[in-house]
């Protein structure tokens, strides 16, 4: 009972806030922290079922979320044709090639697994295969990248509707995890994640310099979207005439045509982007609707059980026959596979694939501060830690603007120090995460939502 009452209130409560912002300051930004804080929400629960459920560190959440974004242009972007023609066939051939790499070393692991001079092998392999590679891909990709540089410069994608992405960069991301967890699974906690995280690393490095892949550093711009696009909306009738109609008070009030056209008009601008916010709200409480039911239901399983178990006392669930690594790549899997769901939402959001914008205090280290603070272990506590973190991520820069404001009220505008501080509000999100963290761990250890004992 005290459990159901405190997720009713935490959750209340940020209904409550995200109200205040609509009123006090726009609809449209209320709705803006509503959808980064569902998409906040998957990435979350994502690291949640990795921690949470199985005591897994993951720190390499930025290049899960990268792929996710990758699938997107991968999947909803037209295909560039005369780059396909340049150099499709020498990149076809060279994916060719590391198929047949990685199937080499996979079957020397399978089939002498206790040779002496296996690792030497695998070693010399992969020694080989890198300039190899090198030599098969690099004219095709230096042909790519010179058609029409400006604008395209890659092979572009399947041209299919973007949602798909979602699935598609789940897919992507729980293979890499599966690649990665057969490598790093069965470390240390504190090697599993630093390993996780130089591997983030990677992936991000690739994303930023493979041209014909991503665009690299220039951006994939205009992806589709699964909601109506704002301009097209201002030119339907239906919509114009839904606005007219709830603003039917407001318009009669205004007896100048021009006046009354010119009003319509603004109205019905701002409602398109309210509209088409609300649309991508609906679509992503769906899908935290979803993973939250499976998450639940997984939690409460035997399955969820053992991973518990294994969790808190590894040694007792090995000597009961639990096969503890195998276990921990199923968790690591689906853990990544939601995190690249997160992260082709988050790319379909913003429109735009955007490498740079990938940052580890953004795309981990606040999603892991996340967990913590609403507590590990417990879906709706991953939920509401990621709704409370990002919204005060987003608002302290208001917030710690009206402060200083207030703070340094009393001296001169001229002042240097007052301007230096007025003009560093922003920085002062860090000092507000800070506290949040710091008397999250102080107070309440467990989390606002505390694991529920079983």
């Amino acid at each position: 009972m005290t459990k159901n009452f405190d997720i009713k209130i935490s959750f209340t409560i940020m209904a409550l806030l995200i109200a205040l912002v609509g009123i006090f300051q726009s609809w449209g930004v209320a709705l803006s922290i509503l959808n980064l804080c569902l998409i906040s929400a998957v990435m979350s629960m994502g690291v949640n079922i990795q921690w949470g459920f199985a005591g897994l560190i993951n720190f390499g959440v930025m290049g899960f979320l990268a792929i996710g974004g990758l699938a997107t242009v991968l999947v909803s972007v037209p295909p560039v044709y005369e780059a396909w023609t340049a150099g499709g066939g020498g990149i076809l051939i060279s994916g060719l090639f590391l198929v047949l790499v990685i199937v080499t070393i996979y079957l020397i692991n399978l089939k002498i697994p206790k040779f002496k001079y296996k690792n030497h092998i695998i070693f010399l392999i992969i020694i080989i295969s890198i300039p190899l590679l090198k030599f098969i891909s690099g004219p095709a990709i230096g042909r790519i990248e010179s058609i029409n540089a400006a604008t395209s410069g890659f092979l572009g994608g399947a041209n299919l509707p973007i949602i798909l992405s979602w699935f598609i960069g789940g897919i992507l991301s729980a293979l890499v995890a599966f690649i990665i967890g057969k490598i790093c699974l069965g470390l240390r906690s504190d090697y599993l994640a630093i390993s996780t995280l130089l591997i983030s690393g990677i992936v991000i490095t690739i994303v930023k310099h493979e041209e014909w892949l991503s665009r690299g550093v220039k951006n994939v711009i205009g992806l589709k979207r699964p909601a109506p696009y704002e301009t097209n909306l201002q030119k339907t009738d239906w919509f114009i005439n839904s606005i007219e109609f709830l603003n039917t008070s407001k318009l009669s009030n205004i007896i100048d045509l021009e006046a009354r056209a010119s009003f319509l008009n603004q109205l019905v601008i701002t409602s398109s982007g309210i509209f088409v916010k609300l649309c991508f709200s609906v679509i992503f409480l769906i899908v935290v609707l979803v993973l939250l039911y499976l998450s639940e239901k997984a939690l409460n399983s035997p399955w969820g059980r053992m991973m518990r178990a294994i969790r808190d006392n590894e040694v007792s669930a090995n000597a009961m026959g639990k096969d503890i690594k195998k276990r921990h790549l199923q968790v690591f899997i689906i853990g990544s596979a939601i995190v690249g769901i997160a992260g082709a939402m988050l790319t379909t959001l913003d429109g735009q694939f955007t490498p740079v914008s990938y940052q580890p205090l953004r795309y981990t280290f606040l999603i892991w501060i996340m967990v913590i603070v609403g507590g590990s272990g417990n879906n709706f506590g991953s939920i509401i830690g990621a709704f409370l973190i990002w919204f005060f991520w987003i608002q302290s820069e208001p917030l710690g603007l009206w402060l200083l404001s207030f703070i340094t009220s009393h001296i001169s505008d001229t002042n240097i120090i007052k301007s230096h501080l007025l003009e560093n509000a922003a920085h002062i999100r860090l000092m507000f995460m800070g506290v949040i963290l710091l008397a999250t761990l102080r107070f309440a250890p467990r989390g606002l939502i505390p694991e529920e004992k079983r």
